[in-house]
């Protein structure tokens, strides 16, 4: 049986992927880089303004949570269909092609940002029982 899905980002979906992260602990994606990026996601399908989201590799491990943190190193700022293209497909290409074209705004140190996407190849979201799982919740 094929599992339920949900929107990305929804509260729901959120609840799911924390579920499947616990479960995996250890076997998500591995970043050797370090960054805290905090996240504003527009355009969302549902809610009433901004998702307002954050990504943490300070454990050694690729982290996507709700809220922002303190002190991020980077802000990025994009809508809906990209973000999902980039953390639930990962296709960071989509992310390259979206700076482009003014799609997304970065602010902070766009170095540091550039040194992880760098280092999390598109097979490594492949490769991740995570990332595969986190795939298949998503509607």
């Amino acid at each position: 049986m094929p599992p339920t899905t949900y929107p990305f980002l929804s509260d729901e979906w959120i609840t799911e992927a924390r579920r499947i992260r616990e479960e995996h602990a250890g076997g998500g994606i591995n970043v050797p880089a370090v960054v805290r990026m905090n996240q504003v996601i527009t355009d969302a399908p549902f809610g009433d303004g901004p998702i307002q989201a954050h990504l943490d590799t300070s454990t050694g491990q690729l982290v996507m949570e709700i809220g922002h943190v303190d002190e991020p190193d980077v802000t990025v700022t994009l809508d809906y269909g990209t973000a999902r293209a980039i953390f639930v497909d990962g296709t960071p290409e989509v992310a390259m092609a979206a700076f482009m074209q003014g799609k997304v705004k970065v602010a902070g140190d766009l170095a540091k940002l550039i040194a992880t996407l760098q280092q999390v190849s598109p097979g490594a979201f492949d490769a991740s029982e995570v990332q595969r799982r986190i795939k298949e919740i998503t509607a």
